[in-house]
């Protein structure tokens, strides 16, 4: 893995030990090159069966507008699931169902789970209700309020058990869907205040996420609803190599397609299934080494293509998130997996990705 700068890695040694004493590991390990780590992500991928493998790439959601609960207790009977976004719903509710599954989990011999949740400052408090009241990301207007906000959020996240938060949204502010959303629309208050936001949340040994590749702040449209384009000059990129250098863990890929005349034109595809966009922009060009995520699967800027479970993962995407039938989506990729090896190569290395993740937030739940 890519060394992030030391001074970086200290302070992230120091702080996130603090929240993860019972762990061996911690987010401050991730981007590191460990051997001890290493050896214990290939040991437990080496003992998962090809299904179990395939599972750890799916993510499907639980709460209002998710799946429900008797859905998703199948789902991790049946060993086809490897995280759960909890998704609108209580603050008690949610705690509930992380100990649940934590204790099914142990008792099956099984992996634990990333359980995410969309916990930007301005969606959180009707995300999970009860939780701690904070302002909105556009209303923010200092580092040290954007810090104070990210503890905040953080400290509740731990309380829960959720250990991978979809956020900040880094997206310019133009775009009324996520604008309000955003720091602003400025790279000298985006980069450096979603940067702040990723830090204090990784010090609290949960994931953080810089959403959404490559830009939806330019972009006319809902991709809930439809595709929308990037036409032209994609923008927002410019916005991630620091976050990057900087060690951020995980990047959301956007159902946006890319319409113009560079090498990471999509195709009228969205990005979430592209190649292009995923392994040669992201993976490639600006290096990242983190989880890759994409946005919602059941959104209409991508659900109504075909077989576009199997070409996310194809197009170099370690998770994939709600899609429309988990279990469907996890015959799908199995399918593939066993009968193209190129294919089963980057399941693999996604497998061993997110384990490695596992390992540095939940450790201390894996099975001996």
């Amino acid at each position: 893995m890519r060394l992030i700068k030391f001074t970086t890695l200290f302070f992230l040694a120091i702080t996130s030990v603090i929240n993860a004493q019972n762990s061996k590991f911690t987010l401050a390990d991730f981007h590191t090159y460990n051997t001890d780590l290493n050896d214990e992500v290939m040991k437990h991928f080496n003992r998962l069966s090809a299904g179990e493998k395939v599972a750890q790439l799916i993510m499907p959601a639980i709460g209002a507008y998710g799946q429900t609960e008797a859905t998703i207790d199948q789902l991790v009977k049946d060993k086809k699931i490897g995280g759960i976004l909890l998704l609108n719903g209580t603050k008690t509710e949610f705690t509930t169902w992380v100990k649940k599954y934590n204790s099914w989990n142990m008792e099956m011999g099984t992996l634990p789970y990333l359980y995410s949740a969309d916990a930007e400052a301005s969606l959180v408090n009707r995300k999970i209700k009860n939780s701690t009241p904070v302002a909105k990301a556009n209303t923010l207007k200092t580092i040290k309020e954007v810090t104070e906000v990210a503890t905040t959020i953080s400290k509740d996240l731990n309380e829960i058990g959720i250990n991978y938060n979809f956020a900040p949204v880094v997206d310019m502010s133009p775009n009324k869907t996520v604008g309000w959303r955003s720091f602003g629309h400025e790279p000298d208050s985006v980069i450096p205040w979603s940067d702040a936001f990723i830090q204090e949340t990784q010090k609290h040994n949960i994931i953080a996420t810089a959403k959404h590749f490559p830009g939806h702040g330019y972009v006319e449209g809902d991709t809930h609803k439809k595709l929308v384009y990037i036409k032209g000059e994609m923008k927002e990129v410019k916005n991630y190599p620091t976050l990057i250098e900087n060690g951020v863990v995980s990047i959301m890929i956007a159902h946006i397609a890319v319409e113009n005349e560079t090498s990471f034109s999509t195709n009228g595809m969205p990005a979430s299934i592209s190649k292009e966009i995923v392994t040669d922009l992201l993976r490639d060009s600006l290096q990242f080494e983190g989880l890759i995520v994409t946005d919602a699967m059941n959104m209409l800027g991508v659900s109504t293509i075909p077989g576009s479970n199997v070409k996310a993962i194809d197009a170099g995407v370690d998770i994939l998130l709600m899609p429309l039938n988990a279990a469907k989506a996890h015959s799908e990729i199995l399918e593939k997996y066993i009968n193209n090896e190129a294919f089963k190569a980057k399941v693999d290395e996604s497998c061993k990705r997110i384990i490695r993740a596992k390992l540095c937030t939940e450790g201390d739940l894996f099975p001996n």
